[in-house]
């Protein structure tokens, strides 16, 4: 956790929420300065910073995943941002977490059927087995199989 805050009440917050290390007192220099730190300790590692204020500008841009709180955000911090939160609920993180899985794994079902689909009839076509409406159907009919497939990302639930 790293906060401009006092140092004090950073590490208290740190206790509560079981968080392994926090960093207080710290200008925006000095949140760059720990993000880098960070990426030395473990290159793979991928860094998210999640602040508000125009102070926390040069961080967002340096964190591999910068995420802006919307709703009382600064513009410059929500310019910057990969991510904008748009209500001041930090919990809409995990959320977000959650919907991108949700989303990235339809993705490959999509890519996956419509591959499957084009080569099965291209197979075909090239034997002399598939007529047009088979043709019509690998190339429209899997795209509405896809949106329909993608419709189920909207009625997932993720609290």
């Amino acid at each position: 956790m790293l906060s401009g805050d006092k140092d004090a009440v950073v590490q208290k917050v740190v206790a509560v929420l079981g968080i392994e290390r926090g960093f207080g007192d710290l200008l925006p220099e000095g949140k760059v300065k720990q993000v880098e730190a960070l990426r030395r300790e473990d290159p793979t590692r991928t860094v998210a910073f999640m602040g508000d204020g125009i102070n926390d500008a040069p961080v967002l841009a340096a964190a591999d995943i910068g995420i802006a709180m919307g709703a009382l955000g600064s513009d410059v911090a929500i310019e910057t941002a990969d991510v904008v939160i748009q209500t001041d609920e930090p919990s809409k993180v995990a959320t977000a977490i959650a919907v991108s899985r949700a989303t990235r794994r339809v993705v490959w079902q999509n890519i996956g059927l419509a591959f499957g689909v084009k080569l099965a009839v291209l197979t075909l076509g090239a034997g002399g087995l598939a007529t047009m409406w088979e043709a019509v159907f690998a190339d429209v009919g899997v795209a509405l199989l896809a949106i329909l497939n993608a419709v189920r990302v909207q009625r997932m639930r993720f609290n």
